[in-house]
């Protein structure tokens, strides 16, 4: 991926409520489509290894809240 331009998942369909992401001067950059002025950038290495950690299913357990 080397695009100035955001991308989003195929998988959100028509939704704007999705994350983007793009790469800009070697960096990758993520932010939430509904609020876009929010701009998180890592490395690409790191942005490899979240994105193995989330189809790993390392991050599951933070949808589970107690009421």
């Amino acid at each position: 991926m080397t695009s100035f331009e955001w991308q989003k998942s195929s998988y959100s369909a028509a939704n704007n409520n999705c994350v983007e992401v793009r790469t800009v001067n070697g960096l990758v950059e993520l932010r939430e489509s509904d609020d876009g002025e929010i701009i998180v950038r890592t490395t690409p290495a790191k942005f490899a290894k979240f994105l193995q950690g989330a189809k790993a299913g390392e991050f599951d357990h933070h949808g589970d809240f107690a009421s």
